[in-house]
C-alpha cells in the first residue's frame, strides 16, 4: 500500500559529555516518504526533480551525490538475511531545499505491516563520507521503544569527537509521531542526540510554514554545524583532523 508523504516539523537536540560541555536544540523539517512510490504530493514538493522541497534517488543510497536510492537499500537488507521477507520501505529525510542538498543523517526504515524492524541509519558528513549503521534485533524481531541496539562508531562525523566507543539507537516510530535517540559513548566522554516531532500530512501550506519558520531548510543545517563548531573551538574543545572513511559501507 503506498504511503503519502508526511512532513515531521520536529526537534534536534545534541548534549555534549565529557571534559567540554555543549549542547543546542533546533527546530528541523523531515519527510517520511514511500522510498519506492513516485505518487502525487503536493504541488510545492517532487521526487526525482527540482523543487521547493523535494527528494533525490541519488541523494541516499549509497556514496554522497551518486546514490542508488531504495535499490541499494533492499540489497543491503538482502545481504543481511531480510530479501525474503515482504517490507515496506519507507524513508526518513531532510528533503532538498531549492535543490541543495544535505542530510547529517536519513533513516530508511524496514516495516512489516505496523512493525518496525530494520532501520538503516545513513550518516553525512561535511567533509564528504558517508557510513551507514544497520540496526536490528535477534530474528528481525519488532523494534519496540523499549529496545537498545549497539554499534561501533566507524565514521569521522566531529573534528571534536574521537573514532571510537559505541552508538546505542532507541527508535520510537508511531503513525503520529517519531522519536529516535542516538547516544555516543565514548569512556567519559560521547553525544546524546535526539530527532523528535509529531507527523502530519506534507502540504503546500506546511512547506511554506517550514520555510518562514526555518528558513533555508537543508542549507540552514550546514550553517549551523559550522556554527556549533566555531563555539565549540572557542570553548577550547580539542580539533582532530579527518582520518581514512572506513571502506566497507554498512556497519
Amino acid at each position: 500500500m503506498t504511503h503519502a508523504p508526511e512532513h515531521m516539523a520536529g526537534v534536534t537536540t545534541h548534549t555534549r559529555r565529557g571534559v567540554v560541555r555543549h549542547g543546542f536544540r533546533y527546530g528541523v523539517d523531515y519527510v517520511l516518504i514511500d522510498a519506492e512510490a513516485g505518487g502525487p504530493g503536493p504541488w510545492l514538493y517532487a521526487r526525482n526533480r527540482f523543487n521547493l522541497f523535494s527528494v533525490h534517488d541519488r541523494d541516499h543510497g549509497g556514496p554522497l551525490k551518486a546514490g542508488r536510492g531504495p535499490v541499494w537499500a533492499r540489497d543491503v537488507l538482502a545481504a543481511h538475511g531480510l530479501g525474503a521477507r515482504k517490507v515496506q520501505l519507507m524513508l526518513l529525510t531532510q528533503p532538498r531545499f531549492l535543490g541543495y542538498a544535505f542530510n547529517p543523517v536519513s533513516f530508511w526504515l524496514a516495516m512489516d505491516g505496523a512493525a518496525l524492524i530494520a532501520v538503516i541509519a545513513e550518516v553525512s558528513t561535511p567533509f564528504g563520507d558517508r557510513h551507514s549503521y544497520l540496526c536490528h534485533l535477534p530474528g528481525f524481531a519488532p523494534i519496540t521503544r523499549e529496545a537498545r541496539i549497539t554499534a561501533p562508531k566507524a565514521l569521522h562525523v566531529s573534528p571534536f569527537q574521537e573514532v571510537k566507543g559505541s552508538y546505542e539507537f532507541t527508535f520510537d516510530i508511531r503513525p503520529d509521531q517519531i522519536a529516535i535517540r542516538i547516544l555516543h559513548t565514548n569512556g567519559d566522554e560521547g553525544v546524546l542526540a535526539t530527532l523528535s516531532g509529531p507527523l502530519r500530512p506534507l502540504t503546500s501550506g506546511g512547506i511554506l510554514r517550514a520555510c518562514l519558520r526555518r528558513p533555508l531548510g537543508a542549507l540552514r543545517t550546514i550553517i549551523l554545524i559550522y556554527w556549533q563548531a566555531l563555539r565549540l573551538r572557542l570553548k577550547g574543545a580539542r580539533y582532530r583532523t579527518r582520518p581514512t572513511p572506513p571502506e566497507t559501507e554498512v556497519s
